[in-house]
């Protein structure tokens, strides 16, 4: 399968988030009417503001082993457990969490229309390592029966609570904590087939039995292992999006992978990098790898 050149994915039509700046480590977001600090490795250039001088809502410190991505928030005034915001029409939970994360990633905006695109009333989709399930509910919107797999019970409650708020309570998703490796696997062997699946893989992590996660060692199984329950070709598109936060890796050794994983089905590919443009200004923060095949 050709790999072809990489491309940069800038996610558009957010109200309710921007990022105001970045640089020195950092990065200032806004998040509804809130304003956050937070650590970001990528951003090695110089902020337009001293980010020791930003003023913000909350900043987080991590931890002093910062392998695990773990620390807390210092705020400067009381803010909400969680509190409502909305991309496009759907609406779901931003929140401070211990990993630094706040409940959602704003570049997968550019990944959620692409899916939109590629989804046909009654597309069967996947969305493994789903996390609080705001591309399960954006899949559904467009017509999707979805599939919402996470080995975190918690960030399952998240998920219901996010389809809650999107007064999407009837929409057609199964919420099912699994590891997503032995999820894929079992639906192979039952004879399940998707039209689409999405997968965010983390660096590391635990499946709800123990199942160890190793993104290095496992991601080319878990690719592979797509293979038997990707729809035939038919009247619907076929699509897989692959994105990834591990930066030691390159978009090419993502694509790479896949191209080898999805051999001889068909279809293109497009790979490189997603990112969030700074607000009023030019300046592009490189946030994820993606890549992802579509077969028409």
């Amino acid at each position: 399968m050709k790999i072809p050149s990489p491309k940069i994915l800038v996610a558009e039509g957010w109200k309710d988030y921007a990022l105001l700046d970045s640089g020195d480590g950092w990065k200032l977001e806004r998040v509804g009417p809130y304003k956050f600090a937070r650590p970001e490795p990528q951003a090695l250039w110089r902020a337009q503001s001293n980010p020791e001088k930003w003023q913000v809502d909350a900043r987080f410190s991590p931890a002093a082993d910062e392998a695990e991505e773990m620390g807390r928030w210092r705020t400067t005034r009381p803010i909400p457990e969680s509190w409502p915001i909305k991309y496009r029409d759907i609406a779901f939970h931003a929140r401070c969490t211990p990993f630094r994360h706040l409940g959602f990633f704003p570049e997968q905006a550019s990944q959620w229309m692409w899916a939109n695109e590629h989804i046909r009333p009654g597309s069967q989709v996947l969305n493994l390592f789903g996390y609080t399930g705001v591309a399960s509910l954006m899949a559904a919107k467009a017509g999707a029966q979805v599939t919402h797999v996470d080995a975190s019970k918690k960030a399952i409650g998240f998920a219901r609570q996010n389809q809650d708020l999107a007064q999407m309570q009837d929409a057609p998703i199964r919420w099912i904590a699994d590891d997503a490796l032995a999820f894929v696997k079992r639906e192979a062997r039952r004879g399940r087939k998707y039209d689409g699946i999405i997968l965010d893989p983390p660096k590391h992590g635990r499946g709800p039995n123990g199942e160890i996660w190793r993104l290095d060692e496992q991601l080319f199984d878990l690719l592979s292992s797509l293979r038997p329950i990707l729809a035939d070709r038919g009247e619907r598109p076929t699509f897989v999006i692959a994105t990834l936060y591990a930066l030691r890796l390159s978009h090419l050794a993502l694509t790479r992978t896949l191209a080898d994983a999805l051999d001889g089905m068909g279809g293109e590919i497009e790979a490189g990098e997603m990112a969030l443009r700074e607000d009023k200004s030019d300046r592009l923060l490189p946030t994820a790898l993606f890549a992802r095949w579509l077969r028409r």
